[in-house]
């Protein structure tokens, strides 16, 4: 129950995301769905495919919809949405975290071993992102330098940690969700930055 609830809010604030994401580029009503579809779907997809099995939002219609739902309340409220000058930053992070333990979890049930499955939570959180901000002509987030990967690692560990002594694992998903929520808060209150790829003087 809670694996499906973690899912469908994950996928409705990424298609929040994606489609605040193409108003910013100016782009118009199917371009924006596109966007938030590929945003709330995409890192998903590829995860699934990694593990071979059926993609997910292929069997569900239920899916789909609630893609199509977030990039439908991010068109309707836009206006309020932007003015939020945070408001990309929060429906991000929060799909971030959830998407990090969906995809954890979904590795955990294919019996993958723990590096795959945080690799798999970390693909679930990002890919989708990553489409966004290609089709958006940016450089996608994960390879800059903020801290956004990497709240989504220590919340992983956490969660993998967590289940190897023994937590409950509603319990552990939750607590683990609300690690990489604060931490990468954190990090934009305090400015915390990735160091970067310097060009080596000659």
């Amino acid at each position: 129950m809670l694996l499906s609830i973690f899912e469908h809010l994950g996928i409705f604030v990424f298609a929040i995301s994606g489609l605040l994401t193409a108003s910013e580029k100016r782009l118009d009503y199917f371009g924006g769905m596109v966007i938030a579809f590929f945003t709330a779907l995409g890192g998903g997809t590829v995860r699934d495919l990694l593990l071979n099995t059926e993609v997910r939002w292929m069997e569900s219609s239920v899916l789909i919809f609630t893609a199509l739902s977030g990039a439908l309340v991010g068109i309707i409220f836009k206006q309020y949405l932007i003015k939020l000058r945070r408001t990309f930053f929060f429906f991000d992070t929060i799909g971030l975290g959830l998407f990090t333990i969906l995809g954890i979890q979904k590795g955990i049930q294919f019996e993958q071993i723990p590096v795959t499955c945080l690799f798999l939570g970390l693909i679930s959180a990002t890919f989708g992102g990553v489409i966004r901000d290609v089709l958006c002509n940016e450089i996608p987030l994960i390879f800059r330098k903020e801290i956004y990967a990497t709240a989504g690692i220590v919340g992983g560990l956490c969660y993998l940690g967590f289940r190897m002594i023994g937590w409950h694992n509603s319990a552990s998903m939750i607590v683990c969700v609300f690690i990489i929520i604060l931490i990468r808060i954190l990090s934009v209150i305090y400015g915390w930055k990735m160091p970067i790829l310097k060009k080596e003087d000659n």
